[in-house]
């Protein structure tokens, strides 16, 4: 009954908003009136004072004209907390504990826009709670390395799931009055030099990978921020570069919302103000009126170098962001909630759904606790917290539970439960090296013989392993895919003495598995799970959950067949990167090159079993304004209650320009009881099929057959279905 509540809610709430959303598409005329009476009583002062930061997270308003102060916060997985006016540290309120939920690449490995609806309403209820009118997020950049500090943050290697992700997270959290500022466009795809790296790629790679996703955000789900990065794009930093923030942007998109600077990531007055960013935040200098956006810009208005249309603009995009989400009209805003346990639920869903089961041998997984007498429960990642770490994403969670802390409540009673360290986190104090990430690969026999003793004498060993945010962090990138600490060295050595050994992965980012994956028979990837970490990872374990979770990126054997490093196109030379693998990202790339990875994108195991069949297409030969509906029929034929996500990949057969052997074009996330079956439609648009073609930029259908692959995983095919295009 409680999950029924939460489901009957949140569609409650998303049809009142809807409503209302419906209300602002006619009510556009009157808005745009309101903002042109408002500028019209406003000084050059008071207009350019709203385009800059007036501290860390705020932006001045005219008390006179009845507009407030501007409240931003970080965010992406939950409400940061609050942070002094002037400087980098915390206020340390006790009345500013949030709900965390699992960062973004545990968002997309549940493949379920469900929940990305649910977390988008909590996190705008709560930020409205907190007062906050814009949330900084969601990072939706393209996991091209796995060795970008941020992959943890962002969704996938795919820009299509990507895509679905934040049409359903954004439009769910701007329901709440709460403006979301999607991030980081475009091109932040590594962290190494990124306040100057200038990041070149063809027109048809930044068309067809890196800028759908913003164009989704946008166009379809209306998002009404966006946030600049900090590298350059061809030469000219993203803030300035005109490309970008006007014919992309404003022209291309019809963007009417505010194009903000990441934090320092402002480099010109002229420049910048003409290229259409609107908001300069962050900019490191004491006094805020030497901002460019502050006292240089109305001398450029006064000098002629920038007319006061441009401030104008400016104001308009910010007014008219205020109205959408009710600044201006405060007694009728969500006031809000936070903590809840609709909010904890919400959370706990996400981190259960996140889970992906790799290997199961013997089908040792579900645990039968019942039966188990003792425990070994091992490494740092059993006892260690993640929600505080990583910079900007961190979260001061009302509680956070760790997979020890969740396997003692829960079973304590009726188990001897064996805690070994298994391996210890470096310290920050410790000499980082020069790239700035610390250098942890040392072994330490004396806790991997404690584990060893407590593996011994248990039924059943689970190591935690994997990452902390040392290493999955903002500002600088891994320097390898390894796990550190001398964690593989530990997982062989339990293993050895215990056959029933179970590795879970706590990490956001690829690591070389093939050292322990061959060693043990169970290997579950638990992410950073947020609050609800702990009981959701131990739940799937026991079996009071099952795993649903598909892998958002490919997880390469080794770095060097990851493309970007396989190319040598990564971190770049002299401060300039060239995406030499061009359109080939992620499975892409292992697709056409024939490469076999450690476990493809879109992989993930169940507890139980299912069977897809009767795969067929409404028809056979369709035009470039049809669109294809794919039947299939799928039925769980084991034992217990899984989800299974079908999806539907399309490559063309012959083609002028190289393309893909396949491309990510649908999905769905299945729920069935044993023995259930359903059918189920899955649809394409052709025009979904096309390419960019550098040579008319424009986007191109050339007519030929297609292959329609109905699978479980890039490399798990279940069905191909050719089709015709005209």
């Amino acid at each position: 009954m409680y999950k029924m509540r939460l489901k009957l809610r949140f569609i409650v709430i998303v049809m009142v908003s809807l409503f209302f959303q419906n209300s602002f598409c006619q009510t556009d005329a009157a808005t745009e009136k309101r903002i042109k009476q408002l500028i019209e009583k406003m000084t050059l002062k008071e207009k350019v004072g709203m385009l800059h930061g007036n501290s860390k997270f705020y932006v001045s308003g005219i008390k006179r004209l009845g507009i407030p102060e501007w409240a931003l916060s970080d965010g992406p997985h939950g409400v940061r907390a609050e942070m002094n006016r002037n400087d980098w540290n915390y206020t340390g309120q006790t009345d500013d504990y949030s709900t965390c939920f699992p960062p973004g690449s545990a968002m997309a490995a549940s493949w379920n826009l469900e929940l990305a609806k649910q977390r988008g309403i909590v996190l705008g209820e709560e930020a409205r709670f907190r007062k906050k009118d814009v949330l900084l997020g969601p990072g939706i950049n393209i996991i091209r390395s796995p060795l970008c500090g941020r992959n943890f943050e962002y969704l996938s290697e795919d820009p299509f799931l990507i895509s679905q992700l934040t049409i359903n997270y954004i439009k769910a959290l701007q329901t709440q009055d709460v403006a979301a500022c999607v991030k980081h466009f475009v091109a932040n795809n590594q962290e190494e030099n990124r306040f100057a790296i200038d990041v070149n790629m063809s027109e048809r790679a930044f068309r067809e990978i890196y800028l759908p996703g913003f164009k989704s955000a946008v166009v379809d789900a209306g998002a009404l921020g966006v946030m600049g990065a900090y590298n350059k794009f061809r030469g000219e930093y993203c803030t300035e570069n005109n490309y970008l923030g006007r014919t992309i942007l404003r022209n291309e998109f019809n963007f009417k919302g505010v194009y903000m600077s990441d934090w320092d990531a402002t480099h010109s007055t002229e420049k910048a103000a003409l290229a259409g960013l609107d908001l300069e935040m962050g900019t490191e200098k004491a006094n805020y009126n030497d901002w460019y956006f502050a006292d240089p810009l109305i001398k450029a208005v006064k000098e002629g170098s920038v007319k006061e249309s441009v401030v104008n603009e400016k104001v308009a995009n910010i007014l008219r962001v205020m109205i959408k989400t009710k600044v201006l009209d405060p007694k009728t805003r969500v006031k809000g909630a936070i903590n809840t346990k609709e909010h904890q639920l919400a959370a706990y869903r996400s981190a259960v759904e996140a889970v992906v089961l790799l290997k199961n041998d013997k089908q040792i997984l579900p645990l039968n606790m019942g039966a188990l007498k003792s425990i070994a429960i091992i490494g740092d990642n059993a006892t260690r917290t993640h929600c505080s770490g990583g910079f900007s994403s961190e979260i001061k969670a009302l509680y956070e539970v760790t997979p020890l802390a969740a396997m003692t409540a829960k079973y304590e009673n009726s188990l001897q439960i064996n805690f070994a360290q298994g391996y210890t986190k470096q310290s920050y104090v410790a000499e980082r090296s020069s790239k700035g990430q610390l250098d942890t690969d040392k072994v330490d026999w004396k806790l991997i013989d404690e584990a060893v003793a407590m593996a011994k004498k248990s039924d059943v060993a689970i190591i935690f392993a994997g990452l902390n945010h040392d290493f999955d962090s903002e500002s600088f990138d891994r320097l390898h895919m390894r796990l550190p600490y001398g964690q593989e060295t530990l997982i062989q050595e339990v293993a050895k003495a215990n056959p029933k050994t179970i590795v879970v992965i706590i990490a956001g980012s690829p690591l070389e598995l093939a050292g322990i994956a061959s060693r043990v028979p169970a290997l579950v990837w638990g992410w950073y799970g947020g609050m609800e970490a702990g009981n959701a990872v131990v739940d799937v374990l026991s079996g009071k959950e099952f795993p649903s979770g598909k892998l958002p990126f490919t997880m390469p054997v080794t770095l060097s067949q990851s493309p970007a490093h396989a190319l040598g196109a990564y971190p770049g030379h002299d401060l300039k990167v060239n995406y030499d693998e061009d359109i080939l990202v992620g499975y892409r790339w292992f697709d056409t090159k024939g490469i076999q990875p450690q476990y493809p994108f879109g992989y993930g195991m169940s507890y139980t079993s299912f069977e897809v069949n009767n795969t067929v297409t409404d028809k056979k030969v369709y035009g470039v304004n049809d669109e294809v509906t794919v039947k299939f029929n799928i039925k769980n034929t084991g034992k217990t209650n899984g989800a299974e996500v079908v999806q539907l990949y399309v490559g063309q057969t012959v083609s002028s320009v190289l393309r893909p052997k396949k491309e990510l074009k649908g999905f769905d996330k299945i729920f069935l009881a044993p023995g259930e079956r359903k059918t189920i439609n899955l649809k394409v648009k052709i025009k979904d099929l096309a390419f960019y073609d550098d040579k008319t930029s424009s986007w191109k259908i050339e007519p030929g057959e297609f292959v329609i692959y109905v699978a479980t995983s890039a490399k798990d095919i279940v069905s191909e279905l050719p089709i015709t295009v005209q």
